[in-house]
């Protein structure tokens, strides 16, 4: 295999990480969701109800725009802010109606996340996970 720059590396995951984001907001319009609030959902199902400073920092994603689509996923009835340990802290978690819709919706993405990784062998699955793993380890020491 011939060696290929860091530059053309990082361009083709960045062009690959945007081909998949289109893709999976394709998927979950049926749901009335985009794929930033999607992480949101997924992440506090997963967790259970966190502050928003948690998910943004879980997410790795500026706290401005966690604000933003959490205010508005509170006006689609997606979540709610609830009380946490003291007065200052909120927690979000999701609506009773949220927690209902999951299954179809995690149905979705996981067929979306079949086709997109039909080409891979569950070694390359492994290969890639462990590698990308690696990428973000090496991001975390240079911040």
């Amino acid at each position: 295999m011939s060696e290929i720059n860091n530059r053309d590396l990082i361009h083709t995951l960045n062009q690959r990480f945007r081909f998949i984001g289109k893709e999976l907001n394709s998927r979950l319009r049926d749901h009335g969701l985009y794929a930033s609030q999607w992480s949101i959902i997924f992440c506090i199902d997963q967790f259970g109800p966190m502050t928003q400073t948690e998910i943004w920092k879980y997410l790795n994603i500026e706290a401005p725009t966690v604000t933003r689509t959490l205010s508005r996923m509170e006006e689609s009835g997606w979540i709610v802010r609830i009380q946490g340990k003291d007065k200052r802290e909120r927690l979000i978690e999701l609506t009773e109606e949220a927690s209902r819709n999951i299954k179809p919706i995690q149905q979705s993405v996981d067929e979306f996340d079949q086709e997109i990784l039909a080409g891979l062998s569950a070694e390359e699955k492994i290969q890639l996970h462990q590698l990308l793993q690696k990428i973000k380890r090496s991001g975390d020491h240079a911040q």
